[in-house]
């Protein structure tokens, strides 16, 4: 059966992480990905994190199931053959500053008018902040993450990961899905889709926007607490393990109570709710924290599991790649690498029954695959030759 979203072109002009990865999203499940990096630099993934016998690991990863090809949009031959790739194409996925493409000659209005144009800047196309420079970390600081992780009494906290170009990844692979519904099912024209990196972030943090609206109030840091619930927290183990609790179910809540003896917590009337139960924090967390920490983790994980409430141990990666849940699923899958061999790394986000993802290769060396795209393009040998003499390739 073909891919899902086999005979999509997608053109990927973008950078640094939350474009590409939206353009590795839409290649694990079978469109054509055709990735542009310039011709001297390369995408910065390249030299992105470690490596290993010389092979950039961020880029094996992030550059899967794409073709390479080097272009240098700035000049009037590279642009001309962006153009040209895109009267063949339905996506384009860039992250220049805005007004970037419209000095290279190819403002949005001029590209076919089918094409699909995901623009993904921090700040968006518009506004007084849209010309600035900037990455996932300002729009973590931003959009209010930053102000409410950590510790009370410790600094504003950022994720060691780029969890806003994450959340902006597949949002803006979400929105491509959406303007090629509206454009192949009603039969529309193609559109622009403004995606700015610090709105997705404003999404995910829930109901801190209508709180403030409505009641003036601002959250502050809770650490591993939560202002809607608790218990909630991490807590260690007689043999020095970490595991986590949630009780944002009434009835976990109860059962946590019970199994830890604390029963009579249950019967106080601020117990009722989990907003009631988050003004008791230090009390529950006491409780819970003075059972796990005379247990081992095996004993802990046994006792919750038994008593049906919910709890996961924390987990690095090392931990990851040997729980059997995630063995059982091959969440983290083995992919084929001409240079490293066997590599393992996050399979397809989501699982199909009929069409299921796969990774197909995985990052391709710099401009492997120049000379075949632009041959299909109508570039002879000689052609090609000079443009890459010139460095328009």
């Amino acid at each position: 059966m073909p891919s899902p979203l086999a005979g999509v072109r997608v053109v990927d002009a973008s950078t640094l992480f939350a474009g590409p990865l939206a353009a590795t999203i839409l290649g694990d499940y079978g469109a054509e990905v055709i990735k542009i990096e310039h011709p001297a630099k390369g995408d910065p993934a390249r030299g992105h994190g470690p490596a290993k016998d010389g092979v950039p690991l961020w880029w094996t990863m992030l550059g899967r199931n794409k073709r390479t090809v080097t272009l240098d949009l700035s000049r009037p031959k590279g642009a001309e053959i962006l153009r040209k790739m895109l009267d063949e194409a339905d996506v384009l996925i860039e992250n220049f500053r805005p007004g970037t493409l419209e000095r290279w000659g190819l403002a949005p209005e001029t590209l076919r008018p089918e094409l699909i144009i995901a623009r993904v800047t921090t700040y968006g196309q518009t506004g007084p902040y849209s010309h600035r420079p900037g990455f996932g970390t300002l729009a973590e600081a931003m959009s209010g993450f930053a102000a409410i992780t950590g510790e009370p009494d410790g600094p504003p906290t950022l994720p060691p990961f780029g969890l806003a170009d994450g959340i902006a990844a597949l949002t803006t692979a979400q929105a491509i899905m959406t303007a090629l519904y509206h454009r192949d099912v009603h039969q529309q024209p193609g559109q622009v889709i403004d995606l700015a990196i610090v709105e997705p972030m404003l999404t995910v943090l829930g109901m801190q926007a209508m709180v403030y609206d409505q009641l003036g109030v601002v959250q502050r840091r809770t650490g591993n607490r939560s202002v809607n619930n608790a218990p909630r927290n991490t807590y260690r183990t007689a043999d020095g393990r970490w595991v986590a609790i949630s009780t944002s179910a009434q009835a976990i809540a109860e059962r946590v109570m019970h199994l830890v003896g604390r029963p009579e917590l249950i019967d106080e009337p601020w117990f009722a709710t989990g907003a009631g139960r988050a003004e008791h924090a230090d009390l529950l967390d006491d409780a819970v924290g003075d059972w796990i920490g005379k247990r081992d983790l095996a004993t802990v994980t046994a006792a919750f599991e038994q008593a049906q409430a919910a709890i996961a141990p924390v987990y690095d990666i090392a931990d990851v790649f040997a729980d059997p849940q995630f063995t059982a699923r091959d969440s983290v899958t083995t992919a084929h690498d001409p240079t490293l061999g066997p590599v393992r790394m996050p399979g397809p986000l989501y699982r199909m029954s009929r069409t299921p993802g796969r990774i197909r290769w995985t990052g391709r060396p710099h401009g492997a695959d120049t000379d075949d795209v632009l041959a299909d393009l109508g570039y002879d040998a000689d052609e090609r030759a000079a443009l890459r003499a010139e460095g328009a390739i």
